[in-house]
């Protein structure tokens, strides 16, 4: 609770207008991707193709996969633990 107590109203000010500038110079880097990509589509294209391979966080996959993969991981236990299956 000391931690809480030593953030002053300056602080989160500074936080706040960090964070407010960065969406702002985010938000205006994107209009001038979409304005140059409308007016030299050759270049706009080129910069999509290699886009995802600058990429560096790869695409997880669904939660779904997850819980059907810790599922089948159960059923396994269940059957190496050698108790009866059960009916669902």
């Amino acid at each position: 609770m000391d931690i809480l107590n030593k953030v002053s109203l300056e602080t989160l000010l500074l936080h706040w207008l960090a964070v407010t500038l960065l969406l702002l110079v985010v938000f205006w880097t994107m209009i001038k991707i979409v304005a140059w990509g409308k007016t030299m589509s050759r270049g706009a294209f080129l910069f999509l193709a290699f886009f995802p391979l600058i990429s560096l966080f790869p695409i997880p996959p669904p939660q779904f996969e997850n819980v059907q993969k810790a599922k089948q991981e159960q059923r396994k236990r269940k059957e190496d633990s050698g108790d009866p299956p059960e009916n669902e």
